[in-house]
């Protein structure tokens, strides 16, 4: 396969990618795996902050970064043409009014539950009587509704982290699943919440381009190509410190 470098001819890639002349790109706000807010200056970092500046750089383009409220969010403005590119999680779900790019990431899934459950790993979520929450549309509650067949998964919408870590210590959900990254920032300074030792599954990060752009898909998957094998993303996610996170392999 041809690097990024040369995959471009002209500004032909810039054209197809980003018509305005400028890269919009898009993120989920709530997802630490793709960025956090810096304590420092206030201003979000990340992986996908990194990898939509650096696409910009090799296009030779000015990049627009901005955080959505929701998965949805996210492919609604890109099929409407309101941003150029976002970062989202493939689900079957989701398949249809967007191009899904190859997978650059993995972030791994799992609980969080009460002190003193009897669900002491991700083996024993799927047992009758048993109330498991996620908020809707996440990957995860997409995965669980698809795959779990004895107990009941509760879509939280819209939740915050300490809503649902209350909701688990009131009884009203016996775990609630997201990423490992949310999760350690939910119990942190919570007395009586435990994160389950292992993962349920890594949820596989990708880029979207509008519905139909296939020269658009080949240059963000020629793009993922390299960052991946220069060390550039493996980078990022290290110096992000997230965690539960890593380079999806090939």
């Amino acid at each position: 396969m041809l690097s990024f470098a040369h995959s471009i001819e002209g500004g032909r890639a810039q054209n197809t990618l980003a018509p305005t002349g400028t890269l919009r790109a898009l993120y989920l706000a709530s997802n630490p795996a793709h960025a956090v807010r810096d304590p420092a200056t206030g201003q979000p970092r990340g992986v996908a902050i990194d990898m939509a500046r650096e696409l910009g750089r090799r296009l030779g383009i000015p990049v627009t970064v901005t955080g959505a409220a929701n998965p949805q969010a996210v492919i609604d403005a890109v099929q409407r043409g309101e941003a150029d590119l976002g970062f989202v999680a493939y689900n079957p779900e989701r398949a249809g009014p967007v191009e899904f790019s190859r997978t650059y990431m993995l972030v791994q899934q799992t609980f969080i539950v009460r002190e003193g459950s009897s669900i002491s790993s991700v083996a024993a979520i799927d047992r009758p009587g048993q109330r498991i929450g996620a908020t809707k549309g996440d990957s995860i509650a997409l995965y669980l509704a698809r795959t779990l067949k004895q107990t009941q998964v509760v879509e939280i919408v819209e939740s915050t982290p300490g809503e649902a870590g209350q909701m688990l210590l009131e009884g009203k959900l016996d775990a609630f699943g997201a990423n490992r990254q949310r999760l350690t920032d939910v119990i942190r300074g919570v007395s009586g919440l435990l994160l389950l030792p292992d993962d349920l599954y890594g949820v596989e990060q990708t880029l979207i381009v509008p519905k139909g752009k296939s020269e658009a898909l080949t240059t963000v998957n020629q793009f993922i190509e390299d960052v991946r094998n220069s060390g550039f993303l493996r980078a990022s996610i290290d110096k992000g410190g997230v965690i539960g996170i890593t380079v999806a392999p090939k």
